[in-house]
């Protein structure tokens, strides 16, 4: 899941949202803030559910939350990743040092042997998945440097790399994300032969509605502030993204089990937030969550649930609403800083990857090879890492969580925040 570093990076809230015919252009900015400037308590029971009625016991999809133990995955594919064309929205989400390199090869691959190698780990990561027991899929292999045009934009591709950016599993439904970078789009396409087969045998699927990623979806200026008016811009929840139309990636949302955490970035507006709370009610609550981090997007790298009750909390990007989780008598862990050298290319990442990991089950982990001080602290809560280095494929936007989508965890659907 592209974590760029700007990637990867309260009181009860009100119980329904209504648009009102009224609410028109700056009225409605306001107002989507509004709704989402507190989270909602989780009102469900705590009793766990020892059969979810909407599951039919034998659907291929269902998942929960991020820890239950891990059956089935997929995992994405390094093949051809291309850089995307340096647009506004991807202007916003890189670091400057790093500009030169988008503008030099912004529609072209990414360099050759580096990609090499990244498919060399995956293809390894893969193989111990399987050893540990988990069936793993992966998507079609597709040629992302070709240009396509709509009526408001033209582009080319990225990659299908992040599974986590672009699916998100709720129970037994796949839920596919409109995204936010125009580079993107199309992202779906090598995933559509899987989802179409889960479909066949049972799970549901939906996909939110697609935006036309038309020019008033973006914020034209906002690439060219400096980092104390992001700061300033990010408190009063505005990003490189507007309220034009609803868009989100899935990975700047979290489970747990009937509650669901989601953070407003450079990716997912209030727009996309609100249409994932209707769509996921009565059953699911969806919390707004969010941090002292200028430029967010995706959460996983910035807080990662990784048990019941127990959560990795970035120290560089502390979350505001951290005594929700307090209260509800949650661990919060702080992880070690990361280990990754300054020199190693991260075009499109954060060195916090280092906490981006997979949970096999509540005592496996999966984790960077390199960064043993995370090991440490794994082992210290009595959690056993796997081991797999893939820093070649870090460059290219993630971690271990952004590389895969548990579609297939071994649970049952609980409440742990309230």
């Amino acid at each position: 899941m592209l974590r760029v570093r700007c990637v990867r990076g309260g009181s009860r809230g009100a119980e329904a949202v209504h648009y009102m015919g009224s609410m028109l252009k700056k009225g409605l900015v306001g107002w989507v803030q509004r709704t989402f400037q507190s989270t909602q308590a989780a009102a469900a029971s705590q009793k766990a559910c020892t059969v979810d009625d909407t599951v039919p016991q034998d659907s291929p999809v269902c998942s929960y939350n991020e820890w239950d133990p891990l059956e089935e995955v997929i995992v994405g594919r390094p093949e051809n990743a291309s850089v995307p064309p340096f647009t506004v929205e991807v202007k916003a989400n890189t670091y400057e040092k790093y500009w030169p390199f988008y503008q030099k090869y912004g529609g072209n691959r990414f360099p050759h042997e580096h990609v090499k190698k990244a498919i060399a780990e995956i293809e390894e990561m893969c193989n111990i998945l399987r050893h540990e027991g988990v069936v793993v899929q992966r998507p079609e292999v597709i040629d992302w440097s070709v240009q396509y045009k709509t009526p408001d934009f033209e582009s080319t591709g990225l990659y299908a790399a992040m599974p986590r950016d672009i699916l998100l599993v709720v129970g037994n439904e796949i839920i596919e994300a409109p995204m936010a970078w125009r580079a993107r789009f199309f992202e779906y396409r090598a995933y559509r032969p899987l989802i179409k087969d889960y479909f066949q045998r049972g799970a549901k699927w939906t996909t939110a509605p697609k935006p036309t990623m038309a020019d008033a979806l973006y914020d034209q200026e906002y690439p060219i502030r400096t980092v104390e008016d992001r700061h300033k811009l990010a408190a009063q929840g505005k990003f490189v993204t507007t309220e034009f139309e609803p868009c989100f990636d899935a990975a700047d949302f979290m489970r747990a089990g009937r509650d669901i955490f989601a953070q407003r970035s450079q990716v997912t507006n209030y727009l996309g937030i609100e249409w994932m709370r209707r769509h996921l009610a009565p059953e699911y609550k969806v919390h707004v969550i969010s941090f002292k981090d200028p430029n967010p997007m995706h959460i996983d790298a910035t807080f990662n649930i990784i048990g019941p009750g127990l959560v990795l909390s970035n120290p560089d990007r502390p979350c505001h609403q951290i005594d929700l989780f307090k209260k509800a008598g949650w661990t919060i862990v702080t992880p070690p800083t990361p280990l990754i050298p300054d020199d190693h290319p991260l075009w499109m990442s954060s060195k916090w990857l280092s906490m981006n990991v997979l949970m096999l089950d509540e005592k496996r982990v999966m984790v960077d090879a390199n960064e043993t001080s995370i090991h440490k602290m794994f082992e210290n809560l009595g959690i056993s890492t796997v081991k797999v280095s893939i820093r070649h494929a870090n460059s290219l936007g993630g971690g271990f969580h952004c590389w895969t989508c548990d579609v297939r965890r071994r649970g049952t659907l609980q409440s742990y925040l309230s």
